[in-house]
C-alpha cells in the first residue's frame, strides 16, 4: 500500500470514528405522560422511569430506572405501600428504600426516611413519629427534543398534619444511545418556622440498586479510588459508582454531588447490599465521633439546596469515563 493511500485510509477511519462517536452522543427526545399521580418518562421513544407522587404514599419516588438498552438497574420493590410476598424475606429488606427518592431520618424530630406503612418490618412501637410528604402541585412538565423537566411541590407534614416545611423537587432527564442522566434538585423551604435536619446516617438522597449491582457481585468505587463498602461508607467524595452485569448487560450507575450542593463533597451512606445514598448530615456516625454534630437548622424564610446528577451508563466506570463526566458536570455547576 502506498503512503498516500495509507493516509487516505487513516483519515477515512478517523472520520468514521468521529461520526460514530457523534451519533452515539446524539441527544434523544424526552416525553412525559401524566395519569393521576404518576408521570411516565420516555427517552428516544423507550420507557425510562415513572415519577410517583400519590399522597397515600409517604414520599415521592422514581421507579424503576433503566439503561439506554432498557435494562432495569434498580430494585423492583416496594410497589406503592406493599412488598410482594416473594420479597418479604429478602436480606436487607428495608422496604422504605425506594428506587430513587429524597428523604431524611430526622427532620424536626420526625422520620421521613422510614415509612409508617412499613412499621411492622422495623420492630418499632406504634407511637414512633413518622413524617410524610404530601403532594401540592406540578409546577412544570415539559418535554423536548433533547431534554425534559418536571418540577413538583410538596408539604412536609407531621403525624398531626401540621406542615413543618415545603419541598420543591426538580428533575431534568436526558439520554442518548449509551447513557441516561437525571439532574436532581431538591430545595427545602423553611416557610413555616425553623427546620432542623438532625445528625443521623438514615438519609438522604437515596437509590436502591438492582441486586446484581450489590457489592459483591458488582463493584463500588468512588472519586478517590476507594472501593467497596469498607472503603467508601462514611467518607466524602465527589461521586460514587456501582457497576456490574444485569441481565447480560455490563452497566453502571453513578451519582455526582454538585459543587453547589449543601456540604459538598457529601458523605456517602453507601452499602454493599445495594443502598446508594448521599448524606451530608450524619457526621457523628460517619466519623464515629459523638462530639461531631452534622445537624443543620434552616432559619425561617431561608432554604437549603441539594443537587445531584444520576448517570446510568453502559460498561464499567472506566469504559464510561465517569471521572471525566464528573469533571464536565462540575464545571457546568460552578
Amino acid at each position: 500500500m502506498s503512503h498516500k493511500k495509507a493516509i487516505v485510509l487513516f483519515v477515512f477511519a478517523g472520520a468514521f470514528c468521529f461520526l460514530s462517536s457523534a451519533a452515539a452522543g446524539a441527544a434523544e427526545p424526552v416525553q412525559f405522560q401524566r395519569k393521576g399521580y404518576e408521570i411516565s418518562v420516555t427517552i428516544g421513544g423507550k420507557p425510562f422511569t415513572t415519577y410517583y407522587f400519590d399522597p397515600a404514599v409517604a414520599k415521592a419516588y422514581l421507579q424503576p430506572l433503566r439503561s439506554a438498552q432498557g435494562t432495569i438497574v434498580t430494585r423492583s420493590y416496594p410497589i406503592g405501600n406493599t412488598v410482594p410476598p416473594a420479597n418479604r424475606h429478602d436480606h436487607a429488606l428495608e422496604p422504605h428504600q425506594r428506587p430513587l427518592y429524597f428523604a431524611h431520618g430526622d427532620i424536626d424530630g420526625l422520620d421521613f426516611w422510614g415509612e409508617e406503612a412499613f412499621n411492622k418490618y422495623y420492630g418499632r412501637g406504634g407511637s414512633y413519629a413518622y413524617g410524610r410528604m404530601v403532594f401540592r402541585k406540578i409546577d412544570e412538565m415539559r418535554g423536548g427534543p433533547d431534554s425534559g423537566m418536571i418540577q413538583a411541590e410538596f408539604d412536609l407534614v407531621s403525624p398531626s398534619k401540621r406542615v413543618i416545611a415545603t419541598e420543591t423537587q426538580t428533575f431534568t432527564f436526558r439520554g442518548d444511545s449509551q447513557t441516561r442522566t437525571i439532574d436532581c434538585q431538591f430545595v427545602v423551604h423553611a416557610d413555616h418556622g425553623p427546620v432542623v435536619f438532625g445528625d443521623t446516617k438514615e438519609g438522604t438522597f437515596g437509590i436502591r440498586v438492582a441486586p446484581e449491582l450489590n457489592s459483591p457481585p458488582g463493584h463500588m468505587v468512588d472519586s478517590n479510588g476507594a472501593v467497596g463498602e469498607k472503603g467508601i461508607w462514611g467518607t466524602r467524595a465527589n461521586w460514587v459508582d456501582y457497576d456490574g452485569t444485569v441481565h447480560g448487560e455490563d452497566v453502571g450507575i453513578a451519582v455526582f454531588d454538585s459543587p453547589r450542593s449543601f456540604r459538598h463533597p457529601t458523605y456517602w451512606h453507601a452499602r454493599g447490599y445495594g443502598l446508594f445514598a448521599a448524606n451530608p448530615f450524619g457526621i457523628s456516625y460517619f466519623t464515629r465521633d459523638p462530639l461531631q454534630d452534622g445537624s443543620w437548622t434552616i432559619q425561617p424564610g431561608k432554604s437549603l439546596l441539594f443537587r445531584y446528577r444520576v448517570l446510568i451508563h453502559h460498561g464499567d466506570y472506566k469504559q464510561a469515563h465517569v471521572a471525566e463526566a464528573y469533571r464536565q458536570y462540575a464545571e457546568q455547576e460552578h
